[in-house]
């Protein structure tokens, strides 16, 4: 079984955000773009436009000069879990790869098992290539989305259950106790027929 796809190894040893050798001229010309059907080397978004039209492209951005992914353009490629991730300009992304952090003499409750870093959550990795180096060395979890396919229907089967248990015990409450009618205590009553009052002589 492939723990890690052949893909992501050659994405996180790719340098980005260099000009492109084509399009250099162009306002658009930073190479942040990667294709997984072709597997090569970052290229920007004209080279996207022409040479890769119909392929499947993820976009890599930049965070504190540091290489991220949006979470919603891998998540339906990879099982992501375990890695920590961040809200950056109200986009959830997480590192591509470690960053060596200096040692601050603070206790930390959480850290990479890898490089060490803090992590804001009980999480195992800080980036996916240091799930990549745990994987390899462990081997006690995987990129593959089979393996949490299988808990995600258990957990989808529970809510469901609950949810028609809850819409079941609404059902027989509404059967046992019937609405209650609105009360004519505060009905307001017409007044009697309004008389015009006689003109004066």
């Amino acid at each position: 079984m492939q723990l890690v796809p052949p893909w992501l190894e050659k994405l996180l040893g790719t340098a980005f955000f260099s000009v492109c050798r084509t399009h250099g001229a162009a306002a658009r010309s930073e190479c942040n773009m990667y294709c997984l059907d072709c597997n090569t080397d970052a290229f920007c978004f004209y080279c996207r436009s022409s040479r890769h039209k119909d392929h499947q492209v993820i976009q890599i951005r930049r965070s504190s000069y540091h290489d991220v992914v949006r979470v919603s353009e891998v998540e339906h490629l990879l099982n992501i879990g375990g890695v920590q991730t961040y809200v950056i300009n109200s986009a959830r992304v997480m590192f591509l790869n470690e960053r060596p952090q200096p040692k601050s003499g603070k206790a930390v409750s959480h850290v990479c098992e890898i490089c060490g870093r803090s992590l804001l959550d009980a999480l195992r990795f800080c980036s996916l290539g240091c799930k990549v180096v745990g994987i390899k060395r462990n081997g006690n979890t995987s990129f593959m989305l089979e393996d949490i396919s299988s808990s995600t229907t258990r957990m989808i089967s529970s809510s469901s259950t609950r949810r028609g248990e809850d819409e079941l015990r609404e059902g027989s409450q509404q059967d046992i106790y019937p609405p209650t009618p609105p009360s004519t205590s505060s009905t307001r009553r017409r007044k009697g027929i309004p008389h015009r009052a006689p003109f004066g002589s």
